[in-house]
């Protein structure tokens, strides 16, 4: 099975960015791609809670969700969506940050509201508190297309192996992690988490991100990492995007799921402790 991992960098205007996305989206289809995966915040990166109300939609309104599920069908291909940011009818306000994976025929697979949500000092100027504007998910969420079972979790999810565990001993063979990657944690953190999640659970990881400096009319702007990356069941990478927009390709043996399980078993090597 050949994957597209597609690797943008969006602004905070919804619209300018479909059609580079669905651009993207088509490159990879043209190159074989029948599982095309897209970052975290594909439809808006936004640090402004106002802007992001005026621009976000509920998830029956929204336009990205729309095309994204017309080109699914299209090209006959399933797709994550790596994330959007929704509108939620919550009594509090507060966004979902929500992973949604298509069908070949555009119809909604399956849908994730990420868990963790990114409340951080990474230094004096990188301050985050995604929990002020969105509400954490509290449901796992595994999908079973034709050609293996999925995993989905979002970004900061990626620092909490239970989840990953978790996923693993229900199923899950190929883990998706859809990412905007802060650069500074990303320099240090990001390839070694990743690998670290399929070498502890025995999944290839799938992790699509954004890239470069977001520019934002209403806002300050940020900056991810970008490098989306593949990593196999024993934890080597496959494939990495740098840091350029694009399409990144890898091919995909579940066998190597079974292969690297059965040399280091550990799911089924959980024993109970007491303490401390």
């Amino acid at each position: 099975m050949r994957a597209g991992l597609v690797q943008l960098n969006v602004t905070d205007d919804p619209a300018a960015n479909l059609p580079v996305t669905l651009a993207a989206v088509q490159n990879a289809v043209a190159e074989g791609a029948e599982f095309v995966l897209t970052p975290e915040c594909t439809n808006a990166l936004s640090s402004n809670r106002s802007h992001q109300r005026t621009v976000l939609r509920h998830e029956e309104d929204d336009e990205t969700l729309a095309a994204l599920r017309e080109q699914a069908a299209k090209s006959g291909v399933w797709l994550l969506i790596g994330s959007l940011g929704l509108l939620t009818h919550d009594a509090d306000g507060r966004f979902a940050n929500r992973s949604i994976l298509i069908s070949p025929t555009g119809d909604i697979a399956a849908r994730y509201d990420k868990i963790h949500m990114f409340d951080v000092d990474v230094s004096e100027t990188e301050v985050y508190r995604e929990s002020a504007g969105y509400r954490p998910g509290h449901q796992a969420v595994s999908a079973e297309p034709p050609f293996g079972t999925i995993g989905m979790t979002v970004c900061y999810d990626v620092r909490f192996p239970y989840l990953y565990r978790r996923l693993a001993k229900a199923g899950a063979q190929i883990l998706t992690v859809p990412a905007a990657f802060n650069h500074i944690t990303g320099a240090a953190h990001w390839e070694v988490l990743l690998r670290a999640r399929a070498i502890e659970t025995g999944c290839f990881v799938l992790a699509p991100a954004q890239t470069g400096f977001h520019t934002e009319q209403h806002g300050k702007g940020r900056r991810t990492f970008g490098h989306s990356l593949v990593i196999t069941p024993w934890g080597e990478v496959r494939a990495n995007a740098g840091t350029a927009p694009g399409v990144t390709l890898a091919d995909l043996d579940l066998a190597e799921v079974t292969r690297a399980r059965a040399r280091i078993p550990s799911l089924h090597h959980d024993r109970e402790f007491t303490g401390p």
